[in-house]
């Protein structure tokens, strides 16, 4: 056999290894056999360049090149679920279905709500051409190249007659509890934050510049719902099944029922076994198994009349409350946190958990050695809801009370009326707040500099390197290349994202100062009024107030701010490194008030622009972007793919809908409006 034949061999080969490893959970070979098998594939193609092949098994390793994500318009809309809660809208439902088919039976495919990313794929000729997430539900991002590396996802079918020429099949890509227990451990030696939960631990991985570091992480990928034109039964059920002969992970717990007494079992089964399972879930899935009569059905203007998903109620423990702690954030603001015994919870084992605020203690009455209920709010995070008076005793410790004085550094803490939170007042000299304030400079909405990260700010800082933001434009070369130089490379991208900072637009330097209360649009708002940090530093709280969008207490913070000698220090440091300290003349040129007082929707695909371009040309000119539809709504911006929900809405309303050349127009001639 020449090396070209056994290149395809070894492929075909290591792909039915994958399938059955990863879908079918039934190995043929040990891991060493398949490391020998992959290793002469890869010696094999490096020597035939000619054959590469992108979904050749060799490429699940992922690369280490950055890539951005592009957005990509979904052949089909992803539409949402309508979700319930309880078993008596089950029936609704279920009586609902009946009532629209008119008496004609029906089955109902029940499977498991994994909670995880969704994930549409696109096949041709049996190959994956395409990646992408959910987005928007019209749109998403490309993450083809990321999902290649996830080994329950076949990169190519076998040949097959009942595999369709194009299909997509969605799922949900998830983080198996073992793999988000490892991850967090490895980040906990790291020093680095922990994950929250399965989900944002896969969200956040899939959405990894790196598909390296997402081939490390191994992520997993439960299907659910094939589509196409001429998909190959009219059996949602039936399409599972093939689709699992074709390679794919159909979840296992997936059950065809023929009555509402079926439905109940499946839920009540799965209420409690679920926790048995490896992966993440918060719900099951309910679907009118016949494709004819989902389209019978139809859809809502949000989610299809054939589906509902019944979610779980949170699941609660009891636990003993050992200590309250106190974490300081960014913006000095203090968080109490529970430390309690160790509990299990949703798959996770629980001994810590927010106490939100003063209010939220004082209404528990919450003393240590407490018993407490504990639960995690949409299976996420977890949260004492209540305290078992009747297990109280001769042995309860204290009650809680709030700490006066900041843990890390000693200053009175303050109260802002109308706000819950406590704050250590001492921006200019608490540890947490320094190390925060400079995280928050760097981040991608502030100056954006994307080579730096938490971690190495945490380790500028223990190490002196930095103590403020200003501390940045004065790092050297030899202070973070090692001591041989091992890290040169790293240590020129920092340098040159930190030089390449210094073109950010004034607003953004605003924003990245972290001035509590002073968010991204009150950033702006501020920075297009007064046109220039001097202009806003002399500026009084009255001449704040008539800014559209700030009120007392922002204009009171920046104020304060700006009074302190250090801040104003700061300023000066940065002006002199070069910072963008005013509207340049050709922001100045571009803004105007044409759309002042307009509160604009935007919606949909467009042509000209993207729609974070649209969302700053409509604040350029004095508009306000809003997220949803309301009587207050003066017009909505629509592309291709107008939402169905906001389209209806609108209509309702009599809200205008404009079109993206009308808009262009508009922006041109005001009088239009």
């Amino acid at each position: 056999m020449d090396e070209i034949s056994r290149i395809n061999l070894l492929r075909q080969q290591l792909h039915e290894h994958n399938r059955r490893y990863y879908v079918l959970n039934q190995p043929e070979i040990s891991d060493q056999e398949f490391d020998a098998l992959m290793r002469e594939l890869q010696e094999l193609e490096a020597r035939h360049p000619e054959c590469f092949d992108p979904n050749s098994p060799s490429q699940r390793v992922g690369s280490d090149l950055n890539h951005e994500f592009q957005q990509v318009q979904h052949r089909r809309p992803m539409l949402s679920l309508a979700n319930t809660y309880n078993k008596e809208e089950v029936s609704d439902f279920y009586n609902r279905v009946s009532e629209g088919l008119q008496g004609q039976p029906f089955k109902i495919c029940c499977e498991m709500k994994f909670d995880g990313l969704s994930i549409s794929l696109w096949y041709e000729h049996g190959r994956l051409v395409r990646a992408v997430t959910r987005g928007d539900g019209v749109q998403g991002d490309d993450v083809t190249e990321n999902v290649k590396t996830i080994r329950s996802i076949p990169l190519v079918l076998p040949h097959r007659d009942d595999i369709p020429e194009e299909f997509e099949i969605r799922g949900e890509v998830l983080m198996p509890w073992e793999s988000f227990e490892a991850l967090n451990r490895e980040r906990a030696a790291s020093e680095e934050p922990l994950f929250a939960n399965p989900r944002n631990a896969a969200s956040g991985t899939l959405k990894s510049k790196s598909s390296a570091v997402v081939a490390r992480r191994r992520l997993d990928a439960y299907l659910y719902y094939l589509l196409g034109n001429d998909i190959p039964s009219e059996s949602h059920y039936q399409n599972l099944l093939l689709a699992q002969q074709w390679g794919f992970k159909i979840g296992p717990q997936t059950r065809l029922v023929s009555s509402l007494q079926e439905i109940y079992d499946f839920i009540d089964y799965w209420d409690t076994e679920r926790r048995n399972l490896p992966v993440a879930t918060d719900g099951i899935v309910l679907k009118v198994d016949s494709i004819a009569q989902q389209r019978s059905l139809g859809m809502t203007a949000k989610s299809p009349r054939w589906a509902i998903a019944y979610k779980f109620l949170a699941e609660k423990q009891t636990t003993i409350l050992r200590e309250v702690t106190y974490q300081v954030g960014r913006t000095g603001a203090i968080t109490p946190v529970a430390n309690m015994d160790p509990v299990q919870l949703s798959g996770t084992v629980v001994r810590r958990a927010t106490l939100n605020n003063e209010d939220f203690i004082r209404r528990l009455d919450l003393h240590i050695g407490d018993h407490v209920f504990v639960e995690k709010g949409g299976e996420i995070i977890p949260k004492i809801v209540d305290v078992d008076l009747d297990a109280r005793d001769q042995n309860l410790g204290p009650r809680v009370e709030f700490i006066t004085h900041c843990p890390e550094c000693g200053a009175k803490l303050v109260r802002y009326e109308g706000e819950a939170a406590h704050y250590c007042p001492n921006d200019a000299n608490c540890p947490p707040q320094l190390c925060g304030r400079i995280e928050h400079f760097i981040s991608r909405k502030a100056m954006n500099i994307d080579s730096l990260g938490p971690e190495t700010i945490a380790e500028y800082f223990r190490r002196g390197i930095v103590r403020d933001p200003a501390d940045l434009y004065e790092i050297r070369r030899d202070q973070i290349s090692g001591a041989r130089g091992q890290r040169d490379k790293s240590a020129s991208r920092i340098l040159q994202g930190i030089q390449e900072s210094k073109n950010v637009p004034f607003e953004r330097v605003l924003f990245a100062l972290g001035i509590r209360f002073v968010g991204e649009i009150a950033a702006k708002s501020l920075a297009r009024y007064f046109k220039s940090m001097d202009a806003l530093m002399h500026a009084s709280i009255d001449d704040m107030l008539q800014v559209n969008g700030i009120g007392q207490v922002i204009a009171q913070s920046v104020t304060t701010w700006f009074q302190n000698p250090q801040n104003q220090w700061l300023v000066e440091r940065l002006r002199s490194y070069g910072l963008q300290m005013e509207l340049s003349e050709q922001e100045l040129s571009v803004h105007s008030d044409r759309l002042a007082g307009q509160n604009i929707v935007i919606s949909g695909v467009f042509a000209h622009h993207s729609r974070d371009e649209y969302k700053a040309l409509i604040e350029r000119h004095g508009g306000k972007n809003v997220g949803n539809i309301s009587a207050k709504t003066s017009f909505v911006l629509a592309g291709e793919n107008m939402g169905p929900s906001k389209l209806e809405k609108a209509q309702r309303l009599g809200i205008r809908i404009m079109s993206e050349d009308e808009f262009l127009q508009l922006i041109e001639n005001p009088t239009q409006l």
